[in-house]
């Protein structure tokens, strides 16, 4: 039998404030569905050129009392970077909590506004140690 990855489901809370986080990681939309009858919307969102591995945001439209509770249940989205330092740094300056820092050049952990855990992978080799991030505390948990 043969299995194909489809996508990732996250429910949220705020659908453009979510959309907006995953823009700041270099997504885009690409599909969106309104359910009337089911009161809520699916957006799909993937690296350009990698539509195949999209992450759905799942926006009820009369609320979800549940969030934004501790989403790790499921783990964490992945997604590897080009350069970990300018993709936090980015991030950063937009607001985002970095949750684990990449001190070592190749790994760190921030959140979603919905409280979902992505962890963004250096590509390559690991990048050398630099300042700020290689004193940087954790802050929180991913």
């Amino acid at each position: 039998m043969k299995i194909r990855y489809l996508h990732t489901m996250v429910r949220v809370e705020d659908l453009d404030k979510t959309m907006a986080f995953f823009r700041l990681l270099g997504l885009e939309e690409t599909r969106r569905i309104d359910n009337d009858k089911g009161r809520f919307t699916l957006v799909f969102m993937a690296p350009p050129g990698q539509h195949e591995c999209p992450v759905e945001l799942t926006y009820n439209w009369d609320g979800d009392d549940g969030l934004p509770s501790d989403s790790r249940h499921f783990g964490h989205l992945a997604y590897r970077v080009e350069n970990i330092y300018q993709m936090c740094q980015k991030l950063m300056d937009a607001g985002v909590t970095i949750n684990r820092p990449p001190r070592d050049g190749h790994m760190a952990f921030v959140r979603s506004p919905d409280n979902v855990s992505i962890e963004l992978l250096q590509e390559g080799e690991h990048l050398p140690p630099q300042e700020p991030w290689a004193s940087m505390e954790n802050t929180g948990h991913w």
